[in-house]
């Protein structure tokens, strides 16, 4: 018997001064069973970073053609393409094919440079790419914040963003990789 998808929710008190986007978000997240609380809560890292009201989760893990969250005109093209790990080349160029940006959030610690050093030649070549490392040691505490019922107070400001809730205070600092600013 399959093992079903784990239902959180959250909410999101989004204020993001380097945007100058504030908003509520109310989100369904469908934890898949193979799914670490980091990669989810990555997942969430994400969406408050490029919050709109189009911005959407898909499917996610359980197919490889979608991406973790993607945002889509009103005549159904791909704006925004939002992808986590560290995933392959090939994936990375049909996303770039299929959308106008393309965000790659990367973690995992000691993989990453690995990673970088095989691909980040081949990867500069796209220019609607841009890839955010984030720090082990912080997605681990965020990671630490994960309830099937969540409140957060997130908050952007040159490039830090804060995750807060009535108990808790997490700071995560996303190093932008490419392109290089």
């Amino acid at each position: 018997m399959a093992l079903k998808a784990t239902i959180f929710k959250a909410t999101l008190h989004i204020a993001d001064m380097d945007r100058h986007y504030y908003a509520d978000h109310h989100l369904t997240v469908a934890r898949h069973p193979s799914e670490t609380d980091e990669r989810m809560m990555i997942r969430l890292l994400a969406f408050a970073l490029n919050a709109s009201d189009t911005l959407e989760f898909t499917k996610g893990l359980s197919t490889d053609d979608e991406p973790e969250l993607w945002q889509k005109s009103l005549s159904d093209e791909i704006e925004l393409w939002i992808d986590l790990g560290l995933p392959e080349e090939d994936r990375i160029r049909k996303a770039c094919n299929r959308s106008q940006r393309v965000i790659l959030y990367t973690y995992g610690g000691r993989g990453v440079p690995v990673w970088w050093d095989k691909h980040h030649n081949k990867l500069e070549r796209f220019g609607n790419l841009t890839i955010v490392d984030l720090a082990a040691e912080q997605t681990s505490q965020l990671a630490a914040l994960a309830e099937r019922s969540m409140t957060f107070q997130v908050s952007v400001q040159d490039g830090e963003v804060t995750f807060s809730n009535d108990s808790n205070l997490v700071s995560i600092t996303p190093e932008q990789k490419m392109p290089k600013i």
